[in-house]
């Protein structure tokens, strides 16, 4: 397994680097955004572990060009930012993992073996249909990746959880935004026609007078 490994301080770099390569992965590491984007430019990598806060080039942007570029490479974010926002922002490029530093070398080499596994044998498998990953807040349509933002997701999760049950406006607000939000529950609407949009199958039933359902196919 080749990894590409970004991170800027040399300690956490090397030792981790070390850890990796007890385990027999092929690490090349990169200082620096704007390196790694030019390794990602001129080889294969079956994941990449990224800290955030790097010279040059964010991890985060080095996640979107990955994405954008091998979809289907495997990524962790690894920063010492323990915000909700940019775990969110994380998130929303559909990396993989999250991992806060200081971290464990053993714990993120179980993360790594984790997702790798998972990445293998979604490969392998091609789900067919609609599927949702948990995990990496990401939503796939025979095995391809679905283009949601955060809030489409959260609401088409809720709605497959429970296909037998008619979810309110009011419940489905509650179960995305929990308790936060203020202002119309017509908001849900809008989400539905946009994720009932970007969907490939028909599976968002209106009950009229109650609210919404997920019709399994």
């Amino acid at each position: 397994m080749n990894i590409l490994f970004l991170e800027d301080e040399p300690t956490i770099r090397e030792v981790l680097t070390e850890y990796m390569k007890m385990q027999n992965y092929r690490v090349i590491c990169a200082t620096d955004g704007e390196e790694a984007l030019k390794l990602l430019g001129k080889q294969q990598f079956d994941m990449a572990v990224l800290d955030i806060m790097v010279p040059k080039v964010s991890g985060l942007e080095v996640l979107q060009y990955i994405k954008e570029h091998s979809p289907d490479m495997a990524t962790i974010m690894l920063t010492a930012l323990d915000d909700e926002r940019t775990q969110v922002q994380a998130f929303n490029l559909y990396a993989d993992d999250y991992v806060i530093k200081p971290v464990s070398p053993i714990i993120l080499l179980k993360r790594m073996e984790t997702i790798l596994r998972r990445v293998k044998r979604t490969g392998a498998q091609q789900e067919k249909g609609l599927a949702i990953h948990d995990d990496a807040y990401q939503a796939f349509f025979d095995g391809k990746s679905l283009e949601l933002t955060l809030s489409e997701f959260l609401l088409l999760q809720v709605l497959m959880k429970e296909p037998s049950r008619v979810f309110t406006r009011e419940q489905l607000i509650l179960k995305i935004f929990n308790e936060d939000y203020v202002g119309n529950d017509r908001i849900i609407d809008a989400h539905v026609k946009n994720l009932r949009k970007k969907l490939p199958v028909d599976c968002i039933k209106t009950v009229i007078g109650v609210g919404y359902q997920f019709r399994e196919e």
